[in-house]
């Protein structure tokens, strides 16, 4: 048997699980990518494998009609949504992820950039570097309300940590979500019009899909606080960028931060890498060496599954 493996964090460490992996007569391939393998990267060579550790490769219809051999797609991560979950069970091939995985990196990042915002960290930081000794009102996080949108397991812990800083909480979410969460953390649960009204940091934790593309766009921008951040480390396209970009220039907003992008990485000339009030990462709140190394062995097993070998 023969993977591909193309997850960037995956791709510098098969060498680690090569006496599991030689255990199965299993050999490998490892694909170069800066960010995530296209159609036009996979379909040449997808017929050659029978299973694969992606990252956010774009595993079409068109892709799954080349892969004559493929049976498992083992996601390093959670999401899925660049993968065509349909086409792949019409041809029983399976598509495994690891599940909850980054939790908490990925709700301290978000925390990270509430309490740069909220304390002017980064602001005053950047003015002092430029010599000058100007001191920026800032505000505690007990006078601040926090909006979440999505609360599956990284949308709850990001209230949780907003519970410990005392901050109001608002949660919008199409399930239903339990009586002992709403009661452990005080959560109000109240519409996404009412979220975004109220709420002076909005962060979103929603799976993307048809439903949630551009769930943030110019309509929603207008109906936030004019000193509200947006925080987005769930997936780019959540977001209209261009809406946001207009909206933060027209002091509609005051600002945004952003790990994640409508496409990535991110073009240098976008105006997001120029704007005073906007805070960026690349990606990358998913960051923790423990964190990777227990994503890598479930990888692994979900490879191992998907193969039907244990």
């Amino acid at each position: 048997m023969k993977i591909l493996i193309t997850a960037p964090y995956f791709i510098p460490v098969p060498k680690k699980y090569r006496d599991i992996l030689h255990q199965h007569q299993i050999k490998y391939d490892t694909l170069e990518v800066e960010e995530k393998c296209f159609e036009s990267d996979l379909i040449p060579i997808i017929q050659n494998y029978d299973g694969v550790i992606a990252g956010d490769d774009q595993y079409t219809s068109t892709v799954f009609e080349k892969a004559s051999k493929l049976k498992v797609i083992a996601k390093w991560g959670t999401g899925i949504d660049s993968i065509d979950l349909n086409a792949a069970k019409k041809r029983g091939i399976k598509v495994l992820n690891t599940m909850d995985a980054f939790i908490e990196p990925v709700s301290q990042t978000v925390f990270g950039y509430i309490l740069s915002f909220s304390r002017n960290i980064h602001s005053q930081n950047t003015s002092m570097k430029n010599g000058n000794w100007d001191k920026e009102e800032s505000v505690t996080l007990s006078e601040s309300a926090l909006g979440v949108i999505g609360l599956g397991s990284i949308g709850k812990e990001v209230l949780r940590l907003g519970k410990a800083f005392r901050m109001e909480l608002y949660g919008h979410d199409i399930n239903k979500i339990s009586k002992e969460f709403i009661e452990e953390t005080g959560t109000q649960m109240v519409s996404k019009e009412t979220l975004l009204n109220k709420s002076d940091f909005v962060s979103l934790h929603c799976v993307l899909n048809e439903s949630t593309k551009h769930i943030i766009c110019a309509k929603d921008l207008k109906k936030m606080k004019s000193k509200a951040i947006i925080i987005n480390t769930a997936r780019g396209p959540l977001v209209n960028e261009l809406d946001l970009i207009n909206a933060i220039n027209s002091k509609t907003i005051f600002g945004a931060g952003l790990d994640v992008f409508e496409n990535e990485p991110l073009d240098p000339k976008s105006p997001l890498r120029f704007m005073a009030n906007v805070l960026l990462t690349p990606h990358n709140s998913n960051s923790s060496p423990g964190v990777r190394e227990l994503v890598h062995k479930n990888t692994i097993k979900n490879l191992l599954i998907g193969l039907r070998i244990i």
